[in-house]
């Protein structure tokens, strides 16, 4: 005897359970007032037929899919998977889906994703790119973080200026007295590139010496930092005594050098990252760090595309840094 497939309750099905018409279930289901009797009689036909709103096709009929495009450069790095968590957080307690799309730092896989998303009819995009060309198709709500592209698409970002100020500041206090800025990664005009001129700043409101080493665009070539810490090394001594990294994750491989070259971490040099990132289960940080607000960030980033088109929307939005101790620089007292 042939088997037929049971088929998904519809909202017709629905409405024949809870005895009410099918406008009815339907004002319920969009959380329009209906009297309370008959909500709870939906309610429980909904149960009870285990009726599943297809929010999908739903969105369409109203112009709206209530899906929310998300393009990172790499799912492999503690700040973008983290980013990554709180605006799917953030999205779905609005009731989005987040679509996520992960470039590998392809610039041309940036644009074709941002068509693709655009074609498929999401509702917004919230971007960090690092396509210096990039072209966002004509009536797609955008969200930048870390980067201006236009000024009608809203930025947000931590504060850098601030932090690498304040970076400078705590080596200041911890008693360092000559120290060095290094940065590795992309050459591209965005905020993150304003910590170099906070630390500038902060080095020159507390008299600290500094030099800098800058690596544009070359990722995964540390050696080149070793290399400059080594002409730095006099009778077995270092010539600085801080370090300020753009990033935690240079920070954790600075500190790798300095051990290779005999040095400890944070006795005879301290260290200073940049992202505040955590170690497993959150149990401390990996570094001494200036910690960005990611979750801020993530709700900031999702408010404002979500915001009414009516709305005037900030060009740029930064957001305030704290700074976290971790076993890279001396117990303050």
């Amino acid at each position: 005897m042939p088997t037929h497939k049971k088929t998904a309750p519809t909202v017709r099905d629905v409405a024949r359970e809870a005895g009410v018409a099918v406008g009815t279930v339907s004002k319920v289901i969009n959380g329009k007032p209906v009297r309370e009797e008959y909500e709870q009689k939906v309610m429980n036909a909904i149960k009870k037929l285990n009726y599943h709103v297809n929010s999908y096709a739903q969105g369409l009929k109203a112009s709206r899919t209530y899906t929310i495009a998300v393009l990172i450069p790499s799912a492999n790095h503690p700040f973008f998977a983290k980013l990554i968590h709180h605006l799917n957080i953030a999205l779905a307690k609005r009731n989005y889906r987040m679509l996520l799309y992960c470039s590998d730092y392809d610039q041309k896989l940036e644009q074709e994703f941002v068509d693709m998303a655009a074609h498929n009819k999401v509702d917004g995009i919230i971007g960090l790119t690092y396509n210096p060309d990039l072209v966002i198709p004509e009536h797609t709500s955008f969200i930048s973080i870390d980067r201006i592209l236009r000024p009608d698409i809203p930025c947000i970002s931590s504060d850098n200026f601030a932090g690498g100020q304040l970076a400078a500041e705590k080596l200041w206090e911890l008693g360092c007295k000559k120290v060095a800025f290094f940065r590795v990664g992309s050459s591209l005009t965005g905020e993150t590139n304003k910590r170099k001129a906070g630390f500038e700043n902060g080095c020159l409101i507390h008299g600290l010496q500094y030099e800098m080493k800058i690596m544009e665009d070359d990722i995964n070539d540390t050696g080149v930092f070793k290399e400059f810490l080594k002409a730095h090394i006099k009778n077995h001594k270092l010539d600085f005594d801080g370090i300020f990294c753009v990033t935690d994750a240079l920070a954790v491989s600075i500190c790798d050098i300095l051990k290779d070259l005999g040095f400890k971490v944070p006795e005879d040099i301290q260290v200073i990252g940049f992202d505040g990132i955590r170690r497993l289960n959150d149990a401390g940080y990996v570094c001494s760090t200036i910690v960005q607000p990611i979750s801020d960030i993530a709700e900031m980033a999702v408010e404002l595309l979500l915001q009414d088109s009516s709305h005037i929307k900030p060009p740029l939005v930064c957001l305030p840094v704290t700074f976290a101790e971790g076993p890279t620089t001396k117990k303050t007292s």
